[in-house]
């Protein structure tokens, strides 16, 4: 192999070899290591002009001792950097978890999943662990029985060590404290724990929460909840007989809607319809005797956090099981309540709600025009936001400077895949403060399309929804 000097700017190199039985872009990838200048870049003289990349060495003429000359300008040197790379297992765990973007799994501990997916729904409600993390050990009032403390407190541990792990969490406090506090949930066939249905554990655990999240007001002798504030829904009821004229009106609070499922309901609007009304039979006073009253409701408070039940399950006789209706219900990413609300509560939305069309207009690009004559509504000057402030009574439209509007994002599905409420396998689907939604699927949480969270709506065999957490919409 002949060997060749080559001069680059003010610099020789000497006894470069020449592999001629090698295209020369191998001897550029020499001279690369030399100068630092990639071959792309590099112009050599050699007899007949410049050296290509698939010259033929031996047309060349290239001799033993001979000098070219290169021109072209080196790569900037890369410098070391100034720390070395930061391996995710290395972070501290709270930082993991930002860096993941969604907390850790649970491990299910012998058909749990019911209870798991309950945890991560509830999990995902910032205002809830805020109102937890204000809960003390010595905090339990005189009112509240042992275990509802302890369930409480076990609440509050878990959510906590969720929220510092992204490795999956063994819920074992919590789950042995909610079978001593409801026993059913410890049922057992052939010595193993039996599945169970989540939508008695979300209601069992939803109802110890109201009965030991309560904060005085100092203004009032009643004792306001977080889980009210957050969770709680009022309802007028109008109950009606036609047969004797008697009419009454009587207030409720629960903490779900109930999305009522035959074979007219196709849509989740409809079956909130359709459970608004209802038929029952009591004594009428002026009859005598049993009589048939219609009872017809209409939401006179809403939730920061609004619950829907779809009831997908009865009780079949000729198997002693909870059997399912797997018809497909489809439910929207945005629900608006508006068309259920009473006539009082209405009127309170009219202008949280044209004043969130406003900030809608204006991030849209559209003129919001303020002093139209045809409009009638009285829109305060808002701004968008949220609050996670807790202890308010649930009914009240405006808080601060937040107020609901009748209008609600989904944020959470609980899912159900099997035959039976006793069978098969619940998961959550939750959104992140991100806009991602992660599947939890006991300890393996994995990231999901938002487009394929409405297609749970049921119809065969796979995961459909049974339990549904929408967040308000404020302004």
């Amino acid at each position: 192999m002949p060997t060749v000097s080559v001069k680059w700017q003010k610099e020789v190199f000497q006894a470069v070899e020449i592999d001629t039985s090698q295209p020369p872009l191998v001897f550029k990838c020499q001279l690369y290591a030399l100068t630092g200048v990639p071959p792309e870049r590099q112009k050599i003289m050699v007899k007949g002009g410049l050296l290509k990349d698939d010259a033929d060495w031996a047309t060349l003429g290239i001799k033993e001792g001979q000098k070219l000359m290169m021109m072209g300008t080196a790569d900037e040197i890369v410098k070391a950097p100034e720390k070395g790379p930061v391996f995710m297992e290395d972070l501290p765990e709270e930082e993991q978890v930002v860096q993941v973007g969604h907390s850790a799994g649970l491990y299910n501990l012998g058909n749990t999943c019911y209870m798991n997916s309950t945890l991560q729904c509830l999990h995902s409600v910032p205002e809830l662990k805020s109102a937890l993390l204000s809960y003390t050990n010595s905090g339990r009032n005189t009112e509240l029985d042992q275990y509802s403390h302890l369930l409480t407190v076990a609440t509050r541990d878990l959510f906590s060590e969720l929220d510092k792990n992204v490795k999956p969490v063994a819920p074992l406090q919590f789950l042995s404290i909610l079978r001593k506090k409801y026993p059913q949930f410890a049922q057992q066939h052939n010595g193993s724990y039996m599945q169970q249905d989540a939508e008695e554990c979300w209601t069992q655990l939803m109802y110890t929460l109201s009965q030991s999240l309560r904060s005085t007001d100092s203004d009032s002798s009643e004792a306001l909840t977080a889980v009210k504030t957050l969770f709680g829904i009022g309802f007028v009821n109008r109950v009606f007989c036609a047969e004797s004229g008697e009419e009454s009106f009587e207030n409720e609070s629960v903490y779900a809607l109930k999305c009522h499922i035959s074979q007219e309901i196709n849509h989740l609007h409809e079956g909130l319809k359709c459970g608004l009304k209802s038929e029952l039979e009591k004594t009428s006073t002026s009859l005598g005797r049993s009589a048939m009253f219609s009872k017809e409701s209409r939401i006179s408070e809403l939730p920061r956090y609004l619950t829907v039940q779809f009831v997908r399950f009865f009780w079949k006789r000729e198997t002693n099981q909870k059997a399912k209706i797997l018809r497909k219900v489809d439910y929207p990413l945005e629900l608006d309540v508006y068309d259920f609300c009473s006539d009082e509560l209405r009127q309170k939305l009219q202008a949280p709600r044209q004043a969130l069309r406003e900030l809608e207009d204006v991030k849209l690009g559209i003129k919001v025009e303020n002093n139209k004559k045809e409009n009638k509504v009285d829109v305060p000057k808002l701004k968008e936001g949220s609050s996670n402030e807790i202890g308010e009574p649930s009914g009240v439209i405006e808080r601060g400077k937040v107020q609901l509007t009748g209008i609600y994002d989904l944020v959470a599905v609980l899912t159900h895949k099997g035959r039976s409420a006793d069978s098969g396998h619940y998961v959550a689907w939750v959104k992140q403060d991100t806009g991602k939604w992660i599947l939890f699927d006991d300890d393996n949480p994995s990231t999901q399309r938002e487009e394929d969270i409405t297609k749970l709506s049921g119809g065969g065999d796979w995961h459909m929804a049974y339990i549904c957490m929408y967040k308000a919409r404020v302004v």
